[in-house]
């Protein structure tokens, strides 16, 4: 950090931006005790007197030395720039933190007032303000710093709105930290550099608008003086006598520059920049109907997870959107159970609602959720109860190792977080439990490697720490999301085993989401198949090269090579594209890619229904045989 810092004084821009903004504030400082007496001698035998080596900007209607005055008014402009500025980014950070800390139909009013408020012009702004609080310094620091907010609020909300979507705020909502302390120490300081840049470049349009209020006479009234007070002066003699109005307006623009200069050497430096948008979603062109069995494991009693007719649905611009739509599946203690299917088939989602990680404007919905015993959609009032189930007993690894920890916090910080908050450890444990857990997933030299930061962290050891922080409590359950995506295949190898070991010793049930069967088949005892928000096929690991039934699952397996596999042969595909959740056709959803597809399956949506060894799939064709589409094929 402090090397960007000196950085921005290397580069020109930077250098000269914090030398004008240097020389200001000493003269904000010193000036006022040096020249104070001398701008304020009145001398009436040189009044309205032109520059002269004795008085370089010349003289106002009493004789007072207009330079000593422009130098004097740096403090009162500066100070009331300063006092605004604060004002507006106290202000704009309540505003725009207020959405994610209040959240519902309150957060979005917040978030509707200043959108209102951004629309209009700030100048405009500006004046109905000061009309309000009247004129004067102390209304038209209220008045601009009441008219900046909401820009600053805009731009706050953007940038958390960014950081909330990461992996280690999920975790740390997982944990059970509130919105409050979440907002303290993990989004803010992950925030602060943008604001900063943008609350320097903000300073400078301030000081402007000071002196233009001033200038108006809404501002600072006399016998005070500020930059803008004095060129209100000066402008009637501004043809004989032009410096007595140029001189305060030479010492605006200086400031100016300097704050902006300094900003912009900050920006391009730290390399700031605003995130884009987002789309919109539409309205499936049907409903799904949901399993017509339980789940293989409904009359088991130790059921770790116990999911039935698990739906999310999103608000769209036509109406609802369901990217899960009636999933069932139970878990069983020490039990490894394995979701693959291609991207947007609704892996993350079903794992994330299970988590409590899917927030507002979606909706859970489910015949029966439940985790260790505990119904997870019981009303708020147990919530503390949930949290904590959840923070102690439910572990998941994300799949970006970067994203799932803080990087302004120490690894062994964000571990002992777990433990403060729901074991009630004392810092001292806290910070011993964690350099243990490091120690318990093969981080070598753990009491080092706990004071130190994410990026000091290969990428294998930073999942080696999640999967540690996950261990802070005593997890019954482990979600892994896709958790050797980012790993090379030896590092993979390791993490994998990991988990494998962790199972075994904490006893703990493993839900592993991924795109490569390969690794499924070899990590898990069932295999969940989902493609467009549902479960087509569950089955045992063992029957997915060998017995599969469903031509999507079967064309999964195809889709990976093994060491068998003909180098001259082009590599088995999928023929199209997997369907968008706003996109989902009558019938079948996989029957538009499916070489087994009738009449019949697009115009019905199969149900789950049972097979053999307690196998469930959901297709009109189930056991016929399918052709395997080459590369060559899907493209002539």
């Amino acid at each position: 950090m402090s090397q960007r810092w000196i950085r921005i004084v290397k580069t020109p821009v930077g250098l000269v931006g914090l030398s004008l903004l240097s020389l200001i504030v000493l003269l904000a400082v010193f000036a006022p005790i040096l020249w104070g007496d001398k701008a304020s001698v009145v001398d009436t035998e040189n009044l309205l007197a032109g520059p002269s080596a004795q008085h370089w900007f010349g003289t106002d209607n009493l004789g007072r030395d207009l330079f000593f005055r422009v130098l004097v008014a740096t403090r009162l402009s500066l100070t009331l720039t300063l006092v605004a500025t604060a004002l507006g980014t106290v202000i704009g950070l309540v505003l725009g933190t207020a959405p994610e800390l209040l959240g519902g139909r309150l957060g979005r009013l917040v978030t509707a007032l200043v959108n209102v408020f951004v629309a209009f012009p700030g100048l405009l702004l500006v004046l109905v303000f000061a009309v309000i609080f009247g004129v004067g310094a102390r209304g038209a620091v209220l008045a601009i710093g009441l008219a900046v907010a909401p820009g600053l609020a805009r731009l706050c909300q953007t940038l958390v709105a960014g950081v909330t979507g990461l992996e280690y705020v999920a975790a740390a909502r997982i944990t059970g930290v509130n919105r409050f302390r979440i907002m303290a120490r993990h989004v803010l300081p992950n925030v602060a550099e943008p604001l900063i840049v943008n609350v320097t470049i903000t300073a400078g349009a301030i000081l402007l608008s000071f002196a233009g209020l001033s200038f108006l006479g809404l501002g600072v009234q006399a016998p005070e003086y500020d930059w803008g007070r004095l060129m209100q002066d000066g402008l009637s003699g501004i043809f004989v006598h032009p410096l007595a109005a140029l001189g305060p307006g030479i010492m605006v623009v200086l400031a100016g520059l300097a704050f902006n200069l300094t900003g912009e050497a900050i920006a391009g430096v730290f390399g700031i920049s605003t995130p884009t948008g987002t789309g919109t979603l539409r309205v499936p062109t049907d409903e799904t109907p949901v399993t017509d069995i339980p789940h293989d494991h409904a009359a088991d009693g130790d059921l770790v997870l116990d999911v039935r007719d698990l739906s999310v649905t999103f608000p769209g611009a036509n109406g609802p959107v369901r990217p899960v739509r009636g999933v069932s599946f139970g878990i069983a203690a020490g039990e490894a159970v394995g979701v693959v299917g291609e991207s947007g088939s609704g892996k993350s989602l079903t794992a994330l609602s299970i988590a409590g990680l899917v927030e507002e404007p979606a909706s859970i919905d489910a015949r029966h959720l439940t985790f260790c015993g505990t119904d997870l959609l019981e009303e708020p009032a147990s919530g503390q109860t949930r949290d904590t189930l959840l923070g102690t007993s439910l572990a998941v690894v994300f799949q970006d190792p970067m994203t799932s920890f803080n990087p302004t916090m120490r690894i062994g910080a964000q571990l002992a977080e777990v433990g403060r908050h729901h074991q009630g450890l004392d810092r001292k444990k806290a910070s011993a439990r964690a350099v243990d857990r490091l120690r318990a997933v093969r981080v070598r030299d753990p009491e080092r490697r706990a004071r130190q930061y994410p990026f000091e962290f290969s990428g294998g050891m930073r999942q080696r720490a999640m999967i540690g922080m996950g261990l802070m409590g005593s997890p019954r359950l482990i979600i892994a999301d896709e958790p050797t995506t980012a790993l090379d295949v030896t590092v993979q190898s390791q993490v994998l085993a990991l988990l494998q070991d962790v199972r075994r010793e904490e006893g703990a049930a493993l839900l592993l989401i991924s795109h490569d069967v390969s690794v499924v088949a070899d990590v898990c005892d069932r295999v969940l198949v989902m493609y467009a928000g549902r479960i087509v096929e569950d089955l045992p690991t063992a029957d997915l090269r060998t017995r599969a039934r469903h031509p999507y699952t079967r064309a999964l397996v195809a889709a990976v090579p093994a060491m068998t596999t003909d180098i001259d042969t082009p590599l088995a595909t999928i023929p199209g594209h997997p369907v968008e959740p706003a996109q989902v056709p009558v019938g079948c959803a996989y029957a538009a890619r499916c070489p087994l597809a009738t009449v019949r399956c697009r115009e019905q949506d199969p149900t789950l229904t049972a097979g053999p060894g307690g196998s469930r799939v959901a297709c009109w064709h189930a056991d016929e045989p399918a052709d395997v589409v080459t590369a060559e094929e899907a493209l002539a």
